[in-house]
């Protein structure tokens, strides 16, 4: 059949001859599915696949979630990816984060510590908004908003210098942050646990526990951070966690510095429901090989670029060099091809004057450059959303870069999408389909690939998922077949209290760092 496409992604049809859909055959205004952000799974249908997974009002889908038992523990989120309307329905609050348990057995510093789920979000301004230091995005904490002009901060009660367990995921559509907690004015370290949802000891493979000190955390649209936070004394008079100016460039968004959470200490203060286990074994892998130590089978470059002539038709690119600019289109072909197990190098350029962010589907990558120059240790994680700093349109400066190593390995033969995760960027074009084929079609895998790791499709366990005309939202803990809704610590607003979910149901089966 047929295939059209419109930039605000409505009234699409599918390209029936290349790919069946996966549910309906068409997008339009109630249009939802689902991506679980950051998991290694399959891009197959009723999995985490979101280029031709439509499911619209009235209609009923089943997602089954396999989640490898060597994903790495941490943080995920998933929300609704639908081209053309991803930033409108998340900055409507449809997000919720996905936790995989066993961080206390790579980082048993964890151990004991009472756990805080913390979610932000961005919302669009009043249309009264006039200030010229307004930001470009209201935003909240697990839904208690932070407003402009008084930025009242939301409010967590704790015991005087108590360790906490924060597990802190910016599920904004655009907002972008810069985290640093201060007492009294006094900037406060914090101990990183885990970026993107994997402990920041898994680079290499191994599991040797490590902990990273930091006084300020860019986190970028998307982005996770696990971190253990010290509480205020009973002394202090203002501790406050704060995301401060970030500077996105000419063209880019708004973002000062605003409270976000005051914390409040106090002898009497509730700890949270959940309580991270004692390790119950060392484990001796969490899914992510060395890649350091392999050669890469090919490098690639990857180019943000953007046109803004028209303010009532943005374009927005995301291009493989050599390729013709084209906007996202689900009928187009792959622009990259690729073989599972292959390791490649892929260099992401930015040629516009605001920064991006780029996220790819299924898979993390390690950083190894940025700007041309390798990465300390510090940064030398795997993520899987990087910023890429925007051009000074200078034309004696080289264009902004970030290098990245790709592993695709697991159980993710298909087609899925990489993108800039600046919603509005990628609903306006930039975003491409990448493909990736069964290591024993034309070609092997990467030559390094025999490193003992294999992937075992038996060793899954499932988290099922029924969607209809909404999207669910709340809480998942996976618990290597098991999942449940659970109710979150409290957190406080001048709206009064607020827990994140109240249903107890169980069923069986960037990040730069200063």
């Amino acid at each position: 059949g047929s295939s059209s496409s419109s930039s605000s992604g409505m009234n699409m049809k599918m390209n029936m001859k290349s790919d069946p859909a996966c549910g309906s055959t068409h997008i339009d205004s109630s249009s939802i599915n689902v991506h679980f952000h950051g998991s290694h799974s399959s891009p197959a249908c009723h999995r985490d696949e979101v280029i031709r997974t439509i499911v619209n009002h009235g209609d009923s889908f089943t997602y089954d979630l396999l989640i490898p038992t060597n994903q790495p523990p941490g943080l995920y989120w998933y929300h609704p990816h639908i081209h053309g309307r991803s930033e409108l329905v998340l900055q409507g609050g449809a997000s919720g984060t996905l936790v995989v348990e066993g961080i206390e057995n790579i980082q048993p510093a964890v151990a004991g510590l009472p756990e805080q789920i913390l979610v932000f979000r961005d919302s669009v301004l009043p249309p009264n908004v006039t200030g010229s230091d307004a930001p470009a995005w209201d935003i909240s904490v697990n839904y208690v908003p932070i407003l402009y002009p008084s930025y009242t901060p939301a409010k967590i009660s704790m015991k005087p210098e108590q360790k906490q367990f924060w597990r802190v995921l910016n599920s904004a559509a655009d907002l972008t942050m810069k985290l640093q907690l201060q007492y009294d004015g006094v900037v406060q370290t914090i101990q990183i646990v885990s970026l993107d949802g994997v402990p920041i000891t898994s680079k290499d493979g191994k599991n040797t526990p490590t902990l990273l000190n930091a006084t300020s955390i860019f986190l970028a649209a998307a982005g996770r951070v696990e971190f253990i936070i010290t509480g205020p004394s009973i002394d202090v008079k203002e501790a406050t966690l704060f995301t401060l100016f970030v500077d996105t460039g000419p063209d880019g968004d708004s973002d000062p510095t605003r409270p976000l959470i005051r914390i409040i200490p106090d002898v009497n203060a509730t700890d949270p429901s959940i309580i991270i286990p004692n390790p119950t074994k060392p484990q001796t892998g969490v899914g992510m090989r060395d890649v350091l130590q392999m050669t890469p089978k090919t490098t690639r470059k990857l180019i943000f670029t953007e046109n803004l002539d028209n303010p009532d038709d943005q374009k927005f690119y995301v291009t493989v060099e050599g390729q013709q600019i084209a906007l996202y289109n689900m009928s187009l072909p792959p622009a990259i091809t690729t073989y599972q197990g292959s390791v490649e190098d892929w260099i992401i350029e930015n040629q516009s004057h605001e920064i991006h962010f780029f996220h790819i589907h299924q898979i993390h990558f390690l950083l190894l450059e940025k700007n041309g120059k390798s990465v300390s240790n510090l940064d030398q994680n795997y993520m899987d959303n990087v910023d890429v700093d925007y051009w000074s349109g200078n034309k004696s400066d080289p264009y902004p870069s970030v290098k990245l190593r790709m592993d695709f390995t697991g159980d993710i033969v298909g087609k899925f999408v990489y993108h800039c995760h600046i919603l509005e960027h990628e609903d306006k074009g930039m975003m491409a389909i990448i493909q990736v084929l069964p290591s024993n079609t034309t070609e092997n895998s990467s030559d390094d690939d025999d490193d003992g790791f294999k992937w075992n499709p038996w060793t899954y366990g499932t988290i099922t998922l029924g969607v209809t005309t909404a999207l669910l939202i709340g809480y998942i803990v996976y618990r290597r077949n098991k999942y449940s809704w659970i109710r979150k610590s409290k957190i406080v607003g001048e709206y009064g209290p607020y827990s994140q979910h109240i249903s107890k149901k169980e069923a069986n089966n960037e990040p730069l760092i200063a």
